[in-house]
């Protein structure tokens, strides 16, 4: 027996209809979940996958989400091969290379922009259940491939520096989204720099500072979920599940989670979480001239919700000249009220 047969060649069925539309997110999340569980699954990064397909360009955030929950359900109740049987049933020819694409999606090594050796089985075996010949397959994977490659250079493009006035009194940071402003914590006499993409606000200097807000709309879904999960575990699941496997993880695989905590009188309870990062890449050039070195630094994550927007607040203390960090306990509470004493320094609007 093969090893994705119990997925492929199952004889389960489930009462549930899919759209066709909806059998290529269920594609996605079979071949998402064939080498893990369900337990695992990330339903805001699949339909972030998801919506960069094509087919699904003109689907709002709420509807991807959505429709990702009605097949994850699926799934739970009815099992993995009777979703695929489902979706296998339900896609039609014309959307049969969009299926694939989703498959693919969910694979790619967005660092490598490649598809990780560890996966080719389960992606040749999606091809054949799928009937695609093997010109059509390797076409669908070039073409997903540029895509994260293409998107990976407009997120390079976007990143705008802000310039500072001298006097630093004068330099207030305002989101564009309205959301709030704050005193900007970088001097330019200091090196102090600015660096913004949608979403988020980066402070550095050459000092070694850096303070960073990602800032996200909750959603009608969002705040669903938030509601029926309760805060804390919310907020848990954002930085441990998402945040840090996406944002530091994926960028220096050997970092971990040292610490994390539950502040429940903190901005009507906010999440901390302590992240070690040895060998990060930093310049400091009152340090080094200018030029990049590999120092150790820990990572501070605050994450909460104030009105209509989820925060991550981040502040990261690196070693240098072979400094050494002291305990975990004592770098929580230095880093955790850096962060708190910058987040009083914000005015929500």
């Amino acid at each position: 027996m093969g090893k994705y047969d119990k997925i492929f060649n199952s004889k389960k069925t489930s009462e549930a209809s899919l759209s066709p539309e909806e059998a290529v997110a269920a594609i996605a999340v079979v071949t998402a979940v064939a080498d893990s569980s369900l337990e695992e699954v990330d339903a805001d990064f699949l339909a972030d996958i998801l919506w960069g397909l094509e087919v699904f360009e003109d689907y709002s955030d709420d509807e991807l989400s959505e429709i990702v929950d009605k097949v994850i359900a699926i799934a739970e109740e009815d099992g993995i091969g009777a979703l695929f049987n489902t979706a296998n049933d339900a896609v039609t020819d014309d959307l049969i290379l969009d299926a694939y694409a989703a498959g693919v999606s969910v694979l790619v090594d967005e660092d490598e922009l490649r598809i990780p050796k560890s996966k080719t089985a389960l992606l040749k075996k999606l091809q054949e259940v799928l009937e695609l010949e093997d010109e059509e397959a390797k076409e669908v994977i070039d073409e997903v491939i540029a895509a994260f490659a293409e998107a990976e250079d407009e997120d390079f493009e976007d990143v705008d520096e802000i310039e500072l006035e001298e006097d630093s009194s004068l330099n207030i940071y305002e989101s564009p989204s309205g959301n709030f402003t704050v005193s900007i914590p970088v001097d330019i006499r200091e090196g102090g720099r600015i660096q913004t993409q949608d979403g988020l606000v980066n402070f550095s200097d050459d000092s070694g500072t850096l303070l960073r807000i990602d800032y996200y709309p909750i959603s009608s879904g969002k705040a669903e979920e938030i509601d029926s999960v309760g805060q804390e575990e919310y907020l848990r699941s954002l930085l441990l599940n998402k945040y840090v496997p996406q944002t530091i993880v994926a960028n220096l695989p050997d970092a971990q989670v040292k610490y994390t905590e539950y502040l429940e009188d903190i901005l009507e309870g906010a999440y901390f979480v302590l992240v070690d990062m040895p060998e990060v890449s930093t310049t400091s050039k009152t340090g080094n001239n200018g030029t990049a070195t590999k120092l150790k630094a820990y990572r501070g994550l605050l994450a909460f919700n104030y009105g209509d927007f989820l925060y991550v607040v981040s502040n990261q203390r690196s070693f240098f000249d072979g400094e050494k960090p002291g305990s975990v306990e004592e770098e929580v509470e230095r880093i955790k009220q850096n962060l708190l004493n910058f987040v009083d320094t914000i005015e929500f609007t």
